[in-house]
């Protein structure tokens, strides 16, 4: 089977981030926007996912949008959780990172769907 890397990459990222959440809420006792980074990075690949077997190139063109949206906002998160320092440099970058990876292949397959 043919490998699909922006399946692979927002699964692998969606793990980190459950992971990060579960840090974030046991030990920095931070509920709110871990919450929200949660769940808008987990709707990366959820949505990814629902492209996968989309009725049509416009629909599978939205779904993809939606999820270059909850990158977007993730990224978003990230830099809160930074600023207000329940993430250190080094695990700020780390994410970072993934995030704007993930951002790149998302704006690159909107774009492409979209000619």
């Amino acid at each position: 089977m043919k490998s699909n890397p922006i399946k692979e990459k927002s699964f692998d990222f969606a793990v980190e981030i459950v992971n990060l959440y579960q840090e974030l809420t046991t030990e920095k006792k931070e509920f709110v926007m871990s919450r929200q980074l949660l769940k808008s990075a987990t709707s990366i690949g959820a949505n990814v996912r629902e492209a996968e077997f989309a009725q049509s190139k416009p629909d599978f063109t939205n779904k993809m949008s939606i999820s270059l949206k909850e990158a977007n906002e993730t990224d978003y998160w990230l830099d809160l959780l930074h600023a207000t320092n329940y993430l250190d440099s080094k695990e700020f970058d780390k994410f970072k990172l993934k995030s704007q990876e993930l951002l790149r292949l998302l704006v690159s397959i909107v774009k492409s769907s979209k000619l």
